[in-house]
């Protein structure tokens, strides 16, 4: 299976008075989200489920992905919000669908916690040496068989600014 995690765009300032949770997309996060997607769509790149954080802000990103075409199929968890614990997800939503090897699945969510889950992937611990920029993508492979933590294999890890 390839896991692709994605950050959201570009949000309102927290300074704003806003609460977290509704923080939506600046006009200039949605364009460069637009781009990005707009460029995964060149490369042919097509996700089987996006699974989105249930924050504003990473559920405008993921609908974004959905109108450019990288998937038709769009669900919400509550584990992508922020402070979701990687070892919740595989447990309570990952292993009981029971996906095949050839799925593409992209998961929307929030920083420090995307890099954070990569990191427990590919080396079953949290070093921060991973950089995720907003509307930027890591690709993860997990293992055929057994548990990915620590397992897995990264295959793409690209800033923004080489997709838009």
């Amino acid at each position: 299976m390839e896991l692709y995690l994605f950050r959201h765009g570009i949000a309102e300032d927290k300074d704003l008075g806003i609460k977290d949770e509704e923080r939506s997309l600046t006009k200039e996060g949605r364009q460069k989200t637009e781009k990005v997607a707009q460029k995964l769509v060149k490369l042919d790149l097509k996700f089987d489920l996006i699974v989105t954080s249930p924050l504003v802000r990473a559920r405008q990103t993921a609908e974004i992905l959905i109108e450019t075409g990288l998937s038709s199929q769009l669900e919400e968890s509550s584990h992508l919000a922020p402070g979701g614990e990687i070892s919740s997800w595989l447990v309570d939503w990952l292993e009981p669908r029971n996906y095949s090897q050839n799925t593409q699945l992209a998961l929307v969510g929030h920083e420090p916690d995307l890099t954070n889950w990569a990191e427990i992937l590919l080396w079953g611990e949290i070093k921060g040496s991973l950089v995720l920029k907003k509307a930027g993508m890591i690709g993860i492979k997990l293992p055929e068989t057994g548990s990915p933590l620590g397992r897995s294999q990264m295959f793409w890890l690209t800033p923004p600014r080489y997709l838009s």
